[in-house]
């Protein structure tokens, strides 16, 4: 009988063992291993960055996209929400910008300076042959400002109106184009973004147009301005925004891309964009911001 009792409490303290170490395996593997959600193995970079607490990325300090604000010393811009939320969605604690002239944003990706480049970069071909980009986060190009009060509704209501654009720029080219195909009636020339939009909501000139985002961006930070950006309306030189990350981290890319069309299909991006003065002309939904990156 006595040995009867101990088997059987060997049994039990055999099992209650084996049901311990199982748990404390299973915590393990999710908190470390793997993804929030019990899937596949988390990419090395992502594990890197995590055990670091920051992401290191690359930007030119360029306002409205990704730049330290000169009081606070924080990182604000509209490509900074955007990886924030991502961020915040992968479980990496906090961002730190190394200041990067543009030209060479690539080139210290494929450095190991930085962890990816986050500066309104556009996904072009020549670039997916330096680096892996993320999916389009979002898309811009010019965009037109009229008057908060104005008439304009479209683009065809250009016709017979004075425009006005910034020579040296794309936009400014459009412009003439407008002009030489008869689509606006004159064209005045600016030199700056400020006397740009002070020339418009004077009522010197019908519209202007000009860089979206950074329209965008200045009619959301001055309220003094009664005017708004053309909508609907279809840029013409227009390009789609991503984030460049070096061609042996396309797990990490996988990662990314997964928290940004989440971010899309549940409404966060779209207020994000909102937040900076946007509208629904810059969202590229998910099927349409598939990057197809060459390596």
């Amino acid at each position: 009988m006595v040995n009867l009792k101990l088997m059987v409490l060997c049994l039990i303290s055999v099992l209650l063992l084996t049901t311990v170490t199982a748990c404390g395996t299973s915590k393990g593997t999710a908190s470390g291993g793997q993804t929030a959600s019990g899937g596949s193995q988390e990419s090395a970079l992502l594990q890197k960055i995590k055990q670091r607490g920051y992401i290191v990325i690359g930007s030119s300090n360029d306002a409205p996209f990704a730049y330290q604000d000169v009081d606070s010393k924080k990182l604000e811009g509209i490509d900074i929400e955007i990886l924030r939320e991502i961020c915040k969605r992968l479980g990496i604690p906090d961002i730190q910008m190394k200041q990067v002239d543009f030209s060479n944003l690539l080139v210290e990706l494929n450095n190991n300076s930085v962890d990816m480049v986050v500066d309104g970069m556009y996904v072009k071909d020549e670039r997916l042959k330096v680096a892996a980009f993320t999916d389009k986060w979002y898309q811009e190009g010019e965009a037109v400002v009229i008057p908060a009060n104005s008439s304009i509704a479209g683009k065809d209501d250009l016709k017979g109106k004075t425009i006005g654009a910034q020579p040296g720029t794309a936009f400014y080219e459009t412009a003439q184009k407008w002009l030489q195909d008869g689509k606006i009636g004159n064209l005045v020339a600016y030199d700056n973004q400020a006397t740009l939009m002070t020339a418009v909501n004077l009522g010197k000139v019908d519209a202007v147009v000009t860089d979206g985002i950074v329209a965008g961006y200045t009619l959301s930070k001055d309220s003094s301005l009664k005017l708004k950006l053309l909508s609907p309306y279809q840029p013409e030189a227009s390009g789609q925004i991503g984030a460049a990350v070096r061609f042996a981290d396309e797990d990490f890319i996988k990662e990314v891309n997964k928290a940004l069309n989440d971010m899309k299909q549940d409404g966060t991006l779209m207020k994000i964009l909102t937040n900076y003065g946007l509208t629904k002309d810059y969202f590229v939904d998910v099927n349409d911001g598939a990057t197809k990156n060459i390596k």
